[in-house]
């Protein structure tokens, strides 16, 4: 060894990135190693890295002794002598060997040596690197695969994304850009593991952070992720201050940001809720774009039931009831999801049905069993507020004919029905207050009129319910507006558009007429004139229909 030795290890650090005393290290521990397979009977030895020379001493403990015998272990006086004053006989003294006839052996061992202690320093190098990485974003390029797991250059270190943290349907190919975060980094004997992961919600947490300045600068707070890979998540966030839109942040204008965070998840679809202290607001802020008619609470065991109109449930469901499975996990509450006629089958109708007066008319339940009106128009009412003869009558027709699906005909009938209703509720009140001493007195006479007079309520409704189903103005009606309009029949628009609508959950013209341009967009293979195009098509259709 020579100078040349000082110039490969400066060389060798800089390629590396590790200290250069690391390397000292290195090199005196295999020449000290192979040293001692040189002289296996030695004592106690020791190795100096002389940075003048740029060689690496030897040196053996030996002991003076007159006349040498074991030459390995000992040395004459005389020699002694000669580098280190005061020396006896018998003392004990380090001195500096040759570096020669060491043997291929030797040599090998430490050649192994020195590309083991290289490796461990590489190793602590990228551990140190890493571990502070942890819950962070990393770019890298897709190197191989192996048994699954996705290998990743990442510059000065690999990663590891294993089968499980892909998301399912993803694929990368060799020499492809990659974005992951990080889940973990630990350190084995060959290497430092850096594991990365696609389906962690820390992902899109950061890609949030990243594209939106106002949840970085702490202006709006995340405050929930759910996530299901590859189908949908849903994001809660709020502020505190008011010139701010939470949720319009998170967007962007022309929903900018949040398409280049959709673009970045392979086309996932993402609900960014705005987020609230009221379980009831929240939940509902967590199933649009579904509309809630009633909720009824359970604080003791967190448990909500949600109530919706019959339109609505597909769109609150979900496809394969996502939507609700993730606005339950963003809640935390326990959610169900039911219509207006298993509201009233489990019996919860008085509790969220009760009016200002004790009345017994049950005026949805009339409304159900006439024919000419029937469910769909009883599930109408109830999701506007409507659950009453009195609240139909204080609306009218003009105010009925204003609720979707209530056309002029209907309305009639309904206010017809209301005002029977009325009339006897007013009779049963007059029958109530009629004071005591009078009913006492003509009860032989009025015994035979009292009767029929209590059995008039329901013959007189059967009459209006009779009227209504006389008239086929009303009937008709009612068929067309059952008829739901499957995807499939959307016209003028290209011949994918129906199929992509429906392959993404889509049955109906009247569930897509209230889904949000954001949503639309956020389809692969449909872009925000595409979509615009589409509602513009189905509000033209629906109103054909209707006009019809």
């Amino acid at each position: 060894m020579s100078l040349e030795t000082l110039s490969i290890l400066e060389q060798l650090a800089r390629d590396k990135g590790l200290d250069k005393d690391v390397l000292i290290e290195a090199l005196k521990a295999a020449v000290e190693v192979a040293a001692r397979k040189r002289y296996p009977s030695a004592n106690e030895l020791q190795s100096e890295f002389n940075e003048s020379t740029g060689e690496v001493e030897i040196y053996l403990e030996k002991t003076v002794v007159k006349d040498v015998i074991k030459p390995d272990e000992e040395i004459s006086l005389k020699e002694a002598a000669s580098f280190s004053e005061d020396v006896q006989i018998g003392d004990q003294v380090l001195v500096q060997q040759v570096m020669e006839n060491y043997g291929r052996i030797a040599a090998q061992l430490a050649k192994q040596v020195i590309v083991q202690k290289v490796r461990e320093a590489e190793i602590e190098l990228i551990y140190n690197e890493y571990k502070d990485k942890k819950g962070e974003l990393l770019n890298g390029i897709v190197h191989r695969m192996e048994h699954g797991d996705l290998i990743v250059d990442l510059g000065n270190a690999e990663g590891i994304l294993p089968r499980r943290e892909q998301v399912f349907r993803e694929s990368f190919n060799r020499g492809e850009r990659i974005r992951a975060y990080v889940l973990d980094v630990r350190k084995t004997p060959k290497n430092a593991l850096v594991i990365l992961s696609r389906t962690h919600i820390g992902l899109v947490k950061r890609l949030f952070e990243m594209e939106v300045p106002e949840i970085s600068e702490g202006m709006v707070e995340i405050m929930g992720v759910v996530r299901e890979p590859n189908g949908r998540t849903k994001i809660a966030v709020r502020t505190n201050d008011r010139d701010i839109d939470a949720v319009g942040a998170c967007v962007g204008m022309r929903g900018m940001r949040v398409q280049s965070i959709v673009q970045e998840l392979r086309g996932e679809k993402i609900d960014i809720v705005e987020y609230s202290e009221d379980p009831e607001t929240y939940i509902k802020n967590a199933l649009s774009p579904a509309k809630v008619s009633r909720i009824i609470l359970n604080r003791e065991e967190k448990q909500m039931t949600i109530i919706v109109a019959e339109d609505q449930m597909s769109l609150a469901i979900g496809k394969k009831g996502q939507n609700v499975r993730l606005a339950a996990k963003l809640v935390k509450w326990k959610v169900d999801i039911k219509g207006p006629g298993e509201a009233l089958d489990i019996g919860e109708q008085h509790s969220f049905m009760a009016s200002g007066n004790e009345s017994d008319v049950d005026f949805l339940e009339d409304i159900r069993n006439t024919k000419g009106l029937g469910e769909k128009v009883m599930t109408i009412l109830f999701s506007n507020n409507i659950v009453t003869f009195e609240e139909a009558l204080s609306r009218g027709v003009k105010g009925l004919v204003e609720l979707p699906g209530i056309g002029p005909k209907k309305a009639e009938g309904l206010i017809e029905l209301a005002e029977k209703i009325q009339e006897l509720e007013a009779t049963k009140v007059v029958e109530t207050e009629t004071p005591e001493e009078t009913v006492k007195e003509e009860t032989v006479k009025d015994e035979g009129e009292d009767a029929p007079e209590e059995e008039a309520a329901p013959e007189e409704i059967e009459e209006v319910t009779e009227e209504l189903e006389e008239s086929p103005a009303v009937e008709e009606e009612e068929d067309v507006e059952e008829e739901e309009i499957p995807i499939q029949e959307l016209s003028g628009l290209p011949s994918e558009i129906p199929d992509i609508l429906e392959t993404n959950g889509f049955e109906t013209l009247a569930e897509l007429s209230v889904t949000p341009l954001e949503e639309l967009i956020a389809i692969e293979g449909i872009d925000e004139n595409m979509g615009k195009e589409i509602l513009e098509k189905v509000k033209q259709q629906l109103g054909n229909m209707e006009n019809a």
